[in-house]
């Protein structure tokens, strides 16, 4: 996930987690209503979007649209782990999962086919860092190599979000990355990689140029960061 201009480099820094009022301001889950109106508001964008009441209707409607054998890239996230999401995909055996495949090659022989594969799956699934309540979403990357693509690499995009993500608008949601999911991936990353994370990269969607291409599933609980 870079730091806003005024914070020290993240590797400068030991591992911490949001400050209080971080937390107080952003782990809340919305209301049914509001997350109603994202919905619309995301229709509205040309995302189709659907609302369900829990990580396990999501995970139910994730398969209810991903077609049998389809050729699947499941992003890093820690809500497709949570809800079971990234295990229907790699080991189900209902899906081609291209992430499994890409650990199986040699990044020195074979770079160019991995990057190719990546870059344009049938299907990706992932999730966002924020949705704003007119419909804009807000995705960070240390690498950036999820968000080519959501962006236009992709056939299709389905998005897992929790409830928690619903920010007023922009710049709040701007702050809901650097200020509470960006500590939270850095914890993880330096527990799991022994590195840093860091806010490198930002996707926002404000619009989807092609209707239908991204599926938006927002869930009334909090998942993920």
């Amino acid at each position: 996930m870079g730091t806003p201009p005024s914070a020290s480099l993240p590797g400068d820094l030991p591992a911490q987690g949001p400050s209080v009022e971080a937390q107080a301001a952003f782990s809340r889950v919305a209301s049914e209503q509001q997350i109603r109106a994202v919905a619309i508001a995301l229709e509205r964008s040309g995302i189709t979007a659907t609302v369900v009441d829990s990580g396990e209707e999501a995970r139910a409607a994730v398969r209810s649209i991903l077609p049998v054998r389809a050729e699947v890239y499941n992003n890093t996230s820690r809500t497709l782990e949570v809800i079971g999401v990234a295990e229907d995909i790699e080991r189900s055996g209902l899906y081609q999962p291209l992430r499994p495949r890409l650990y199986r090659m040699d990044r020195e022989m074979q770079g160019r086919e991995m990057r190719q594969l990546s870059a344009a799956p049938d299907w990706v699934v992932g999730s966002v860092h924020a949705v704003t309540e007119e419909g804009a979403l807000l995705i960070a990357s240390a690498t950036g190599s999820q968000l080519g693509p959501i962006v236009s690499g992709a056939g299709h995009v389905i998005l897992v979000i929790g409830g928690q993500k619903i920010v007023p608008d922009f710049n709040t949601g701007l702050r809901r990355l650097y200020e509470y999911c960006f500590p939270l991936e850095d914890q993880r990353a330096r527990e799991a990689y022994g590195v840093p994370c860091g806010v490198n990269n930002i996707l926002v969607i404000g619009r989807a140029t092609r209707p239908g291409r991204i599926t938006a599933i927002l869930v009334n609980e909090s998942l993920g960061f």
